[in-house]
């Protein structure tokens, strides 16, 4: 379901019975009568859905994490906020900018429409920026032919779909100026080669069975999960347009199965 557009929607219809009342339907009632029912709901809801769907539009907007892909930084179950005017202002609904502002740099957590379904927010951490050389092969990262510094953190487990554990190594990665957190799996395939889609500009990556070379086109940017061994990510479905971006994901507000994570910033 499109949520933005529902709110828009919502928020034309209210708007206009509002509007039609103050500027016709007052003025034919008699001072003591009661407003009709279809009158006074959408009257009443007008005010508190503009201001949900401004908030959400242009300031902040909530996201759940339902996937492990960006484990150790986020959980799933975590409640996130998205700053949605970091990267520009943008029309909702059609998400086109209107005001430029800033643009994603390395090791920022983004959140974005998936190309290959724009119903579908990914959130996912930003590694490549345009005219990028993104090299990840034997499980290590080089951005334009440099290796991103790495450091061993100590072993890490996790519950996969409640099911069982999955064993990986955790890793401190430096990515210019940020300091995060990864996941290595040291006993998965380095790459997974089969399950590489089709996606625009595809001719710029070239895959092996250690992994690949991509080089980001303009106007995208290329995205890994910190849980890099369990994650979907431009490694297999390309890479993310600018047109595509949401937001920036900078707190943990809410988490039903860990209250101390509420308030944690999003490294």
């Amino acid at each position: 379901m499109n949520f933005p557009l529902v709110l828009l929607i919502l928020l034309v219809l209210t708007g206009c019975i509002w509007l039609l009342d103050f500027l016709f339907l007052k003025r034919k009632r008699e001072a003591d009568a009661t407003e009709p029912w279809w009158v006074e709901y959408p009257k009443s809801f007008f005010p508190i859905i503009l201001i949900v769907f401004c908030l959400r539009s242009f300031l902040v907007e909530p996201f759940k994490i339902p996937s492990g892909s960006m484990i150790p930084t986020l959980l799933v179950g975590d409640f996130i906020l998205v700053n949605k005017f970091t990267y520009g202002i943008r029309l909702p609904v059609i998400n086109h900018k209107i005001i430029e502002m800033n643009h994603p740099k390395r090791g920022e957590v983004m959140v974005f429409r998936y190309p290959e379904d724009p119903s579908i927010d990914y959130i996912k951490r930003v590694i490549g920026l345009p005219g990028d050389t993104v090299t990840y092969r034997n499980k290590k990262l080089s951005i334009n032919g440099v290796p991103v510094e790495r450091e061993l953190n100590g072993d890490y487990k996790y519950v996969e779909s409640g099911l069982a554990y999955v064993y990986t190594q955790r890793f401190k990665e430096l990515l210019g100026d940020k300091s995060y957190s990864i996941l290595i799996n040291q006993e998965m395939p380095n790459m997974l080669l089969s399950s590489v889609h089709y996606f625009p500009f595809k001719e710029n990556c070239v895959f092996d069975m250690t992994g690949f070379t991509c080089k980001v086109p303009e106007g995208n940017y290329f995205t890994l999960g910190d849980n890099r061994d369990g994650s979907s990510d431009s490694r297999y479905w390309g890479f993310v347009p600018e047109k595509n971006i949401v937001g920036k994901a900078f707190m943990v507000w809410w988490n039903f199965s860990d209250l101390s994570r509420i308030g944690l910033s999003i490294k």
